[in-house]
């Protein structure tokens, strides 16, 4: 066997290890539990988990929710939100995981960053303490519905669309047709509804008046240091305040361990494409409410 190939195998076996050591390493620092017998917990911590970009699905954050909620070492909760929003169910789902855990009794603390606006305000509503850096962007509280129209563009190249329908509303917002006056008034009637259960939520979490969330409620965007004078936010600061208001609430003293949850091995390309769906092409191939600051 020549030398050259001795070297490769030798560095091969080094890069296999190291990986494997590495491994090892995200596995054990995000264990639930003792990963060997007689190896416990690193003492207590706090959970951490970052909500980012658009949201448009919830699965993977909920996973991540209740892997840090049945991990014994973890005795509060903090949440970096950076997202300007994204569609409807997945946020208010997420936002119900979080109600769910803070109601069983783990102090659940919000930290924003840039941006928390519209879904991201209101998966951070259920926190105990939200905390807002002085700039951050945050409120957007609202409800947008989008449709693309092609009808134009299909005029110009000479296309058309013809559609067999069962009954007048089943192609409700079309790409292919303007839309007609009375869908326009069934669609307002939904996104109403989708806006009055947001303000509603708004007004439970973060006790104010109901009518005093609707003045805010018209889809404004606001800094941290506005929304914390009208009542949205607790307090100002950083990433860093925020975990020493969780460690308080937790009562842990010094400095505290953030305990992340295990990482999600996906094939690189799915999780490209659906990065570049949700975050650079905007349009979802089907209509969708979305709360979203645009």
């Amino acid at each position: 066997m020549s030398r050259g190939v001795v070297v490769l195998l030798i560095i091969g076996a080094g890069l296999a290890v190291g990986a494997g050591l590495l491994l090892f390493g995200a596995a054990f620092m995000s264990s639930p539990g003792p990963l060997l017998p007689g190896f416990g917990s690193l003492g207590r911590g706090i959970g951490y988990i970052e909500i980012e970009g658009t949201i448009t699905d919830s699965r993977n954050t909920i996973r991540q929710l209740k892997e840090l909620e049945h991990n014994p070492a973890v005795k509060a909760l903090l949440i970096r939100v950076d997202s300007p929003g994204g569609v409807v169910t997945p946020s208010h789902e997420i936002y119900e995981e979080i109600r769910r855990i803070r109601d069983a009794g783990m102090p659940v603390v919000v930290s924003m960053g840039t941006l928390a606006a519209s879904g991201g305000y209101y998966v951070s509503c259920p926190a105990d303490i939200i905390v807002a850096n002085p700039g951050t962007l945050t409120g957007s509280i609202g409800v947008i519905m989008e449709f693309p129209v092609v009808r134009g563009l299909m005029d110009k190249v000479g296309l058309k669309v013809e559609v067999i329908k069962s009954d007048i509303h089943k192609d409700i917002g079309s790409p292919f047709r303007d839309m007609a006056e009375g869908e326009r008034a069934l669609l307002q009637g939904v996104v109403t509804d989708v806006y009055e259960q947001f303000i509603g939520v708004v007004s439970i979490e973060r006790g104010l008046p109901l009518e005093d969330v609707r003045a805010l409620a018209d889809g404004r965007i606001f800094t941290g240091r506005q929304a914390q004078a009208f009542g949205l936010v607790d307090t100002l600061g950083t990433l860093e305040d925020a975990k020493r208001i969780a460690a308080g609430l937790a009562g842990l003293t010094g400095e505290p361990r953030l305990v992340r949850p295990r990482p999600r091995i996906r094939p690189f390309l799915s999780s490209l494409l659906e990065q570049a769906a949700g975050r650079v092409f905007g349009w979802p191939t089907h209509p969708r409410l979305s709360f979203l600051w645009r």
